[in-house]
């Protein structure tokens, strides 16, 4: 190991190889080994010899990967995609091992931030700034070459989206992520490399999966999430819906418990949450 090279992480573990070349691999099992990752490379040690990963040549960090029962059987890993091929790879704390690993592949490195692309549903006239990432403790923090600062909670994430778009002239990936800032709903636009926007997309992302909205509301249900997704206050709510008041703290507490609002203050203030945004967002496009 070189100078340059500091290591991060030296544990035991259990990995596989489940795709080669594009192809799934047949009759595979968990090899117990040792893992060790630098800020370069990230090499799994076994009774068959030892593989070595350049951190550089890491496409994707994913979640759950079940290609047969063996596998499944193991509850916390992480799947890393590496060209064509496909490593499984559990340490006992997944999370704490995936965090590691988006830290040490983005941290430091500039991207392209439009913020906020959209504010309150409404689009801004913003442009393209650079800024520093780095990955905290439940958030991606931006430092934007203006001296501002912006903080994405990976919890408060509603959605992300991931398009191909016109960046300074040249076509590059870019993420769309829905958050709020000081309670107002804003989108938060992201560029840089495929390999950068591939792996900043899959952080951000855990956020909005855990958020996802599954949940089947009625009518006057989604017409209140509306208001407050448009930036009608939870007060204002009977009014602007022409609905009683009492119908309207009904939903409020319905949708309390469902966590899609959170209560701000006793009696009929709300706030939207992630899930919350996401199901009026969806609501608002389906018209």
């Amino acid at each position: 190991m070189s100078k340059s090279e500091q290591k991060l992480l030296d544990t035991t573990g259990r990995f596989t190889q489940v795709i080669k070349d594009g192809t799934k691999l047949g009759d595979i099992g968990w090899t117990d080994g040792r893992i060790l990752l630098s800020n370069r490379r990230l090499i799994l040690a076994g009774t068959d010899g030892k593989r070595t990963i350049q951190l550089s040549k890491i496409d994707t960090i994913e979640g759950r990967y079940d290609v047969n029962k063996a596998i499944a059987q193991v509850t916390d890993y992480v799947s890393i995609r590496v060209g064509r091929d496909v490593f499984l790879i559990s340490t006992g704390e997944a999370e704490d091992f995936e965090r590691i690993l988006h830290k040490t592949i983005l941290d430091g490195n500039i991207l392209l931030i439009k913020h906020p692309a959209i504010e309150g549903g409404v689009v801004r006239d913003v442009s393209w700034k650079k800024a520093r990432v780095k990955i905290g403790e439940g958030a991606v923090n931006l430092a934007v070459e203006d001296g501002s600062f912006v903080r994405i909670d990976i919890d408060d994430i509603g959605t992300v989206e991931q398009d191909e778009r016109s960046v300074r002239s040249a076509e590059r990936p870019v993420l769309e992520a829905e958050h709020t800032e000081e309670g107002t709903s804003v989108e938060t636009y992201l560029s840089g490399n495929k390999k950068h926007c591939s792996v900043l997309g899959s952080v951000l992302k855990r956020g909005a999966e855990r958020n996802a909205s599954s949940i089947d509301l009625d009518k006057d249900e989604k017409e209140v999430l509306m208001a407050l997704y448009s930036g009608v206050s939870s007060f204002e709510v009977p009014e602007f819906l022409d609905m009683d008041p009492d119908d309207v703290e009904e939903i409020y507490e319905e949708l309390v418990e469902l966590d899609v609002l959170q209560e701000v203050r006793i009696r009929r203030e709300v706030a939207l949450k992630p899930r919350g945004r996401n199901i009026a967002s969806e609501s608002m496009n389906s018209q």
